[in-house]
């Protein structure tokens, strides 16, 4: 019987969002995890090339061991909640500027954020979640291989739509908020289509010692 690696967890928030340029954005922040609070974002452009923001080396080199880059640039990464209710996030990484406003809860997202943390912290309630997320966001998926000897899982807390943002990359609008589309291709699948804000636990399980 093949043992399991050590399992690290990262509690926080995805936000995925696409521009009218074509390029699309995905921001992590992460209040909670094993290199404690931070956050990171990853870039594709209209061209297929995918870039990531990091804070430091060694979250750069974690998160690159675990998705797919290009280019790798380690610049200062800051999340920051701009209003007392925290529906309107500033995100600054290097040369990014991201500005976005969440609204209101869809029928999804009152169901995410009824389920129990401890189990939506849970693989197992992740590996559950995989065909309906499959089915009602064509693209998402919550569990999967991520690099070679690596495994993930996703477990959706919550999940709000982005109803505008505004994004400035090396002094460029990005132009006016659409659809993530096509999927992002840093991994074994997408953020919604939908832009959206989602509370989410992610489980990376690395390969096992020796392997």
């Amino acid at each position: 019987m093949t043992g399991t690696g050590e399992r690290l967890r990262f509690d926080g928030w995805i936000a995925g969002v696409g521009t009218s340029s074509g390029t699309r954005l995905v921001v992590g922040h992460w209040p909670r995890s094993p290199f404690g609070a931070f956050a990171d974002v990853m870039v594709e452009h209209p061209d297929g090339e995918r870039v990531l923001l990091a804070p430091s080396r060694r979250i750069a080199d974690f998160v690159a061991a675990t998705y797919r880059f290009d280019r790798i640039e380690v610049v200062p990464v800051t999340v920051s909640s701009v209003t007392a209710t925290g529906d309107t996030w500033c995100v600054e990484a290097g040369p990014l500027r991201l500005r976005l406003r969440t609204g209101r809860r869809s029928a999804l997202g009152l169901l995410l954020s009824a389920v129990p943390a401890p189990l939506a912290r849970s693989p197992l309630w992740a590996a559950l979640c995989d065909v309906p997320a499959r089915l009602l966001m064509p693209g998402v998926r919550t569990l999967g291989q991520a690099a070679p000897g690596r495994r993930e899982w996703y477990g959706a807390r919550g999940l709000r739509p982005v109803v505008a943002a505004d994004a400035v990359l090396a002094g460029v609008s990005l132009g006016a908020l659409a659809p993530l589309d096509p999927p992002v291709a840093f991994g074994f699948g997408s953020a919604p289509r939908s832009p959206s804000l989602v509370r989410v636990t992610t489980t990376v399980e690395l390969a096992p010692a020796g392997r």
